[in-house]
């Protein structure tokens, strides 16, 4: 039987606390990019505290870490739990970091009581899961994964051409193991919803069945800087009512493809940006997600017509690109097995949910068992400094996460799931 182990649940709402004051903003929320001195700050309060739980830290040279608590059988491949630290520039308190501290509280709760597990135990912290800094997002994982290499990795750049092999070297964190040489047997990540569905239906707990499939573009609108004042409409080439056009084609694509798709522009940039100039050139990004692949091709087809339309009723230079493909991903039926198991267990009420944010269970699942585990947020609302999970919220994720985990790890032990 699964043993009736608790966990603490303020201890595990005070860890919280403690880490969102590094990068805290005024606003109540976190600014913490990866690879920059908050990040490394973060990096070095998890390493210590795995540390003193006994746990060894391994770091690959992308700068995932690995925190490994040993099991009674050596001979099987650890049950790793994790997510990530780095945030978005606005970002909350509980999106990524919840399923790292949520990890480590399952191996101070098992510390505390003496228990030990078949299997090892693997915490992990991935780099760059959210893409803010250096795109694409899950940078970290998609090399573990085997998704990119790491010369791929280290040519990424900020937007202030700072390259991401640069930021990892400035803040120590570039670690000896390679990537994907790390092992282990499955992967439970725990992580806030980032959307209403929980709350709205007043369900605690999300047993996630997959991920849709994502896809972002870069494009370059060029057109001719010229005076406002004395520049007749008719001989203009202006980039923004060119990009213009294409960001009300973006959600018009989206809405033709039913309730499931999504497009959004997230990033413009206007140059030369003044009040009484034309602007001569626009940059932007475009995500689109939906869970079927199939559909995704639909709406990238209608997407490339509607910037050569665009370039074409405008007299503009384009340039556009696709810089990271992401395909749906359905999980591990053993490992959703488990969520469910331990979510009944517990009494949390629970419904079976898509994930519609990309995470590094995404990637993960590529290489083992994986699956994730929601709890709700306050309005939906992410990647916003008012994010909010209840600590009631946070405690029964982190109950059902201790649960499945060592479900998970009793019946592959005793039988195949």
């Amino acid at each position: 039987m699964i043993p009736n182990l608790q966990i603490n649940a303020q201890r595990l709402w005070d860890s919280l606390m403690e880490t969102a004051k590094i990068g805290g903003t005024p606003k109540g929320g976190v600014s913490r990019l990866t690879l920059t001195d908050t990040d490394r700050q973060v990096r070095d309060w998890l390493k210590s505290e795995c540390e003193s739980l006994g746990c060894t830290v391994t770091v690959d040279d992308v700068g995932n870490m690995f925190a490994v608590r040993p099991g009674r059988r050596s001979d099987l491949p650890p049950i790793a739990i994790g997510s990530h630290l780095d945030t978005q520039p606005t970002g909350g308190k509980f999106d990524g970091i919840l399923g790292v501290l949520g990890g480590l509280e399952v191996l101070k709760t098992l510390q505390g009581t003496g228990y030990e597990t078949n299997a090892p135990l693997m915490l992990v912290n991935w780099t760059n899961e959210e893409g803010s800094r250096f795109a694409p997002a899950m940078l970290g994982s998609g090399v573990y994964a085997g998704v990119f290499d790491r010369t791929y990795a280290d040519s990424r750049e900020d937007r202030q051409g700072v390259t991401f092999g640069e930021a990892i070297e400035a803040i120590g964190y570039r670690g000896d193991a390679k990537a994907g040489s790390i092992k282990f047997g499955a992967m439970f990540e725990l992580h806030i919803e980032q959307g209403p569905i929980l709350e709205q239906e007043g369900k605690v707990i999300g047993i996630v069945q997959g991920v849709q499939g994502m896809r972002w573009y870069e494009v370059n609108l060029t057109g001719r800087e010229a005076h406002t004042g004395s520049t007749p409409m008719h001989l203009r080439r202006d980039a923004l009512v060119g990009a213009a056009r294409l960001l009300d084609r973006i959600e018009a694509i989206a809405l033709e493809h039913g309730p499931s798709a999504v497009g959004s522009v997230g990033l413009i940039e206007v140059q030369p940006n003044s009040r009484n100039v034309v602007p001569g050139h626009v940059f932007f990004t475009v995500d689109f997600r939906h869970p079927e692949d199939a559909v995704l091709d639909l709406m990238e087809q209608k997407f490339f017509a509607a910037v050569e339309e665009a370039a074409r009723k405008g007299d503009l230079g384009v340039e556009r690109r696709k810089i990271w493909e992401s395909p749906a991903v359905k999980f591990d039926a053993g490992c959703i097995a488990a969520v469910r198991r331990a979510a009944e267990a517990t009494g949390c009420t629970a419904r079976d949910i898509i994930s519609g944010a990309g995470h590094d269970a995404a990637y993960t699942a590529r290489v083992a068992p994986t699956t994730m585990i929601f709890v709700p947020c306050v309005g939906g609302l992410s990647h916003n400094e008012e994010e909010s999970t209840s600590f009631e919220e946070c405690a029964a994720g982190v109950q059902v996460l201790l649960g499945a985990v060592l479900d998970y790890d009793r019946h592959g032990i005793e039988s195949p799931i």
